[in-house]
């Protein structure tokens, strides 16, 4: 046995999850395509996601589905099931009554117990529902893509939480003919219906008739794509995808009548199909409690899911990167946090970005030491258009940055491109097209039906596909350099974030038609404030200060060392950048990503300094 091998071996057991079966088909064609899937069937899934609302109502009446916190003290308010149904039931003769005529009813506002009870109501009354992202309400200054919507759907009503925080964004849509419903305040000037007298419509017949009258293919939302190669998309959501993609997950980690309600605390958008759909669906479908966390992984925002978690054991657990980052950093100076949040944690997820090597080593110890044992990491892969989640690494690994293999019902093309493959995806959970826009929808598909996602990957082995599928970006992103080098912007962009970590919080990558890699980063600056030991240090004081400075040089130099001898991985300069990413620029969309071509595009000024014959001082020369 040679010293690897102890190693391995001497490392503590993952917490059990009971996983699906890796029984994976591959078909190798003549031209170098390659389609796996999984051999074994899609479970059976609800017919509407109205059902197990009303499921749970009857069974659970009392368990608690959805709790937040609220008023002048801040404590949970809850609701239960029962409860939900019948304020749902309320919310649908409302809009049954309103006679819409199968028009979208729009929420503008971010998460809460209204919004999520609005959506069942407008599921049950046959209408989609379609929310929209808060960032394009109340971080636009021209508010140009909420106009767009609003003109693609046509939405006969929208809701506010607050109407004075929207007041701007209302002002400037043509709400004629449109209902406006506010939760908390009215807005002055504008007609508005109180949400709590809608909740209070007596209930007749025609709910469960127009329930009842749900088919598969009844839309159920309208959930809006990033918008990174232009105007967002309205992405047909039908009951039958989220049903389906739903029971996909479900499958590939199955929980037994034995296992503990499900709980989770999470703050991810719902306009956002992995909140909205990959979280909320699969909860309420399992009957299981999902408390609503006002908090954020950003500076200042963190406290609140820091406080959460001392009151909220979740059984399952998601956040981006830098949640990671900012838990672990609290967890290690509070055993009674560590306590708290191991105690029924079965499985981490992570998404948006690739899970650092050292924060998935500290994640791990903290578990060690309060458990005994490892929890695994998950991760999946997919898009609005499929609903969304399509693989899943459903297997107890230790290496990350992988997407997975897929799920039952899931095709996945992989189509050569160089040394990665284009990946392509065909089965039950993909969407039926955009609204609205039929030769959109056209170009989304390929000859054989294949929705082209425009990411690409990599085996692990390709001996062994059963080891998984590596992200390798986007395909539309790489580029060339002189030297007719090819970088992958993807996989690059992130391995140079985790190498810089704490310091880079997202990049852009250049060199298109240069002769070598260069970084454009922006700053974490709650971490930058902790490396300099000032709680107060702005943006313009981190990017010059030296110890930053010293943490990126050091991150890039070891990743550099690490890619000897490999141009199209090495970077050569960065710099670190002040202005953040512009979501009216389309360099940020609503969704937090990075728009490569239109950051480098907006900021060419940025990109000539760093290439300068003789560099600025705040450039980085490695």
């Amino acid at each position: 046995m040679d010293g690897t091998t102890a190693a391995v071996l001497e490392k503590p057991a993952f917490r059990k999850v009971n996983w699906l079966a890796r029984d994976i088909d591959v078909i190798r064609r003549d031209d170098g395509v390659v389609v796996i899937k999984s051999r074994i069937a899609l479970q059976a899934y609800e017919p509407h996601l109205a059902a197990p609302l009303a499921r749970w109502a009857k069974e659970a009446p009392a368990r608690t589905w959805l709790a937040q916190r609220g008023g002048p003290d801040r404590q949970w308010r809850k609701l239960s099931y029962a409860e939900a149904k019948r304020t749902a039931d309320g919310l649908t003769q409302a809009l049954l009554d309103l006679k819409l005529d199968g028009r979208p009813v729009a929420i503008l506002s971010g998460n809460s117990i209204e919004h999520a009870l609005l959506t069942l109501a407008a599921m049950q009354a046959r209408l989609p529902a379609a929310p929209v992202s808060p960032a394009y309400s109340l971080m636009s200054h021209d508010h140009l893509k909420l106009k767009y919507l609003f003109g693609l759907v046509k939405p006969g009503v929208v809701m506010v939480q607050d109407g004075p925080t929207f007041e701007k964004a209302l002002r400037a849509l043509d709400l004629d003919g449109v209902t406006v419903v506010h939760v908390a305040r009215p807005c002055e000037g504008i007609p508005s219906i109180s949400y709590a007298d809608l909740a209070a419509t007596p209930v007749t017949s025609e709910v469960e008739a127009s329930i009842a009258q749900i088919t598969p293919d009844t839309v159920g939302k309208l959930l809006f794509t990033s918008g990174s190669t232009g105007m967002p998309k309205a992405v047909i959501n039908t009951q039958r995808m989220m049903c389906a993609n739903a029971a996909m997950m479900m499958q590939t980690r199955p929980r037994g009548p034995d296992a503990p309600i499900s709980t989770v605390l999470d703050w991810m958008p719902w306009n956002h199909t992995m909140g909205g759909n990959a979280l909320f669906n699969p909860l309420l479908i399992e009957g299981g409690t999902l408390y609503i966390d006002d908090g954020r992984p950003m500076p200042g925002q963190f406290d609140e899911t820091i406080r959460n978690l001392r009151e909220v054991s979740p059984t399952y657990y998601a956040n981006v990167p830098a949640g990671y980052a900012a838990l672990a950093a609290a967890m290690e100076k509070d055993d009674a946090l560590c306590r708290s949040f191991f105690k029924d944690l079965g499985i981490m997820a992570y998404g948006g970005a690739r899970l650092p090597d050292d924060l998935y080593e500290r994640m791990q110890a903290l578990a060690v030491k309060t458990t005994g044992e490892r929890i695994v990491f998950y991760t999946g892969w997919g898009s609005t258009e499929t609903a969304p989640t399509s693989t899943g690494t459903y297997w107890n690994t230790e290496r990350v940055g992988l997407i997975g293999l897929p799920f039952p019902g899931v095709e996945l093309k992989m189509v050569p491109v160089g040394d990665k493959y284009e990946l392509r995806l065909r089965g039950i959970n993909v969407m039926p097209g955009y609204f609205g826009q039929p030769e959109l929808t056209k170009k989304a598909f390929d000859e054989e039906g294949f929705y082209c996602i425009g990411d690409a990957g990599v085996f692990v082995d390709p001996n062994d596909p059963a080891q998984g599928i590596i992200f390798a970006g986007r395909v539309v992103e790489d580029f060339k350099l002189t030297t007719g080098t090819f970088v992958h912007v993807g996989s690059l962009r992130t391995d140079a974030i985790a190498a810089a970590t704490p310091a880079i919080h997202d990049a852009l990558v250049t060199g298109q038609d240069r002769e070598y890699v260069g970084l454009l980063a922006w700053p974490n600056l709650h971490a930058c404030r902790q490396l300099v030991g000032n709680p107060e240090a702005s943006f313009e004081d981190v990017v010059k200060h030296p110890v930053v400075i010293a943490c990126v040089r050091r991150g890039l130099e070891a990743h550099n060392k690490e890619c000897e001898g490999a141009s199209s991985r090495r970077i050569v300069r960065a710099m670190l950048m002040v202005e953040p990413p512009s979501i009216d620029g389309h360099e940020l969309t609503d969704k937090g990503y990075i728009n490569q071509r239109a950051g480098l595009d907006r900021r060419a000024a940025l990109v000539e300094r760093l290439y300068a014959a003789k560099p600025d001082s705040d450039v980085i020369v490695l």
